[in-house]
């Protein structure tokens, strides 16, 4: 494991924008595993400034470091706990799908057929469901949940990942180690696992990437929309909270903050995928 982490900081840190896309992912991941420590005030209190009134649309200042919403509450504070929800959103969703995609797409490659006829009309099924149509049925039907966002996205972030994978194994079945592996008596669970898995993880930390990126953006229009958990702060879940103040042609500090974190993520994601993309298509490097 140790090996293997080491092998992945290399490949992105020789890569320029990988490299800087790692480091704002770590950013982004520290602030949220100490959002409590980090956070100056609770995000759901209203505060006040130092004469005693109630701290409503202040723009930054050195007593409000990102400026105040329309109820006086701290965007700075709130940034941080959204940070939280949003990359816990988008890596729970991001891993889940490339999970569920690469064993749709195994499977299906490996052992063609009927299976694969299966597997593939369900892949084109979930092509044809619309994100934001869907995620409103299951909130309807379940409530605003943070978890029923995280299973909506994963519902329909898989299939991309699922085709590539599958286009893949069908390649690699064919190839000669395989073939050895398959005349040496190496059941299909171990064929598939052992020789051809290994054989594509670039290509799934590529579409890794691409799916929390995916995710995060899928979550931030949600919540924009006002289907979030309206008990846990997004990035997202912020811009909503403007919307519906009536307030988004004065308070430009109030939307400047999550849009620029939203398109930071989002672009250190593809920054690291590209990374990945040079090591799954070698020609890219000779570019």
């Amino acid at each position: 494991m140790k090996e293997f982490l080491f092998t992945q900081i290399r490949i992105i840190t020789r890569h320029r924008f990988g490299a800087f896309g790692g480091l704002v992912i770590l950013f982004f991941g520290v602030i949220a595993l100490l959002a409590p420590v980090l956070a100056p005030h609770d995000p759901w209190t209203s505060l006040a400034t130092a004469d005693g009134r109630l701290a409503i649309l202040k723009p930054p200042s050195t007593e409000f470091l990102l400026g105040t919403t329309s109820m006086g509450r701290d965007i700075l504070s709130q940034m941080i706990y959204a940070t939280r929800t949003t990359v816990l959103i988008g890596l729970s969703s991001g891993l889940i799908s490339i999970f569920i995609g690469a064993n749709i797409g195994l499977l299906s490659g490996y052992f063609g057929g009927r299976l694969d006829e299966v597997l593939m009309r369900l892949t084109d099924i979930v092509y044809g469901l619309p994100f934001l149509p869907f995620l409103i049925v299951l909130i309807s039907l379940f409530g605003r949940n943070i978890w029923f966002v995280i299973i909506a996205i994963c519902c329909i972030v898989w299939r991309t990942s699922a085709r590539v994978v599958r286009a893949q194994t069908l390649s690699i079945r064919q190839r000669q180690f395989i073939l050895a592996a398959k005349a040496r008596g190496a059941g299909d669970g171990r064929i598939i696992y052992r020789h051809i898995l290994p054989n594509i993880m670039p290509l799934l930390l590529l579409y890794t990437s691409f799916n929390i990126a995916w995710s995060v953006l899928a979550e931030a229009g949600a919540s924009f929309l006002g289907f979030s958990d309206p008990d846990n702060l997004s990035w997202g879940g912020i811009l909503y909270n403007l919307w519906i103040s009536g307030k988004i042609r004065v308070a430009w500090w109030w939307f400047a903050w999550p849009s620029i974190c939203i398109i930071l993520l989002v672009s250190a994601l593809v920054f690291v995928s590209r990374a990945y993309e040079e090591v799954a298509n070698p020609r890219l490097r000779q570019r």
